[in-house]
């Protein structure tokens, strides 16, 4: 294996310890219906809930905490979010996979 090779099974072993690391940190993501995810919010005492704005062929992305797991929907329109919600405007949103 040359030089080069060696280096690029490194980069491509790296990116993929990198990946399953963040997979850890984040714990179970769950991707959900956006009717599903207001269906979440609403067993949720307060609850708080993380979402980026839709782009040039972006969807809005939502993400919460409830019961240990995160719970994940994207939507082509903004959720119709009611209630004590805290939201927080992300710049963006990733989820691995």
């Amino acid at each position: 294996m040359t030089n080069g090779a060696a280096a690029g099974a490194a980069g491509g072993a790296g990116t993929a310890a990198a990946v399953a690391n963040a997979i850890k940190a984040s714990g179970a993501i769950v991707q959900v219906e956006p009717m599903d995810f207001l269906n979440i919010l609403t067993d949720i005492e307060r609850p708080l809930v993380v979402y980026s704005e839709a782009g040039f062929l972006k969807p809005y992305k939502y993400l919460t905490s409830y019961r240990g797991l995160f719970f994940y929907a994207k939507s082509k329109e903004m959720l119709n979010i009611r209630g004590e919600v805290d939201l927080v405007l992300a710049k963006s949103i990733w989820v691995p996979g």
